[in-house]
């Protein structure tokens, strides 16, 4: 049986929820290093999202724009590491 677009939406958020679970923010960052962990939190979220949606379609156009805005987030969750690796290291 066919699910409705509310449940696809639900299943979305609750899949987004449980990734945001997985990331806990340490009370004992610089506000610099907080908003870094924030970004990669978004960005996190982001590329769930965008994984979940390039495993159901089909059609080549927006699988390419999928891909090419996984490898976006990719390359922005990379900068993001680097940066945060650099400010434990001071």
């Amino acid at each position: 049986m066919a699910r409705g677009w509310e449940s696809k939406s639900v299943e979305d958020q609750v899949e987004t929820a449980a990734a945001a679970k997985q990331i806990r923010t340490p009370a004992h960052l610089t506000p610099q290093q907080r908003e870094q962990q924030t970004l990669k939190q978004s960005l996190l979220m982001s590329r769930a999202q965008t994984l979940k949606r390039l495993e159901s379609a089909t059609n080549p156009n927006y699988r390419t724009q999928l891909e090419r805005a996984l490898k976006y987030l990719d390359e922005q969750l990379g900068q993001i590491e680097r940066g945060l690796e650099a400010s434990r290291e001071r």
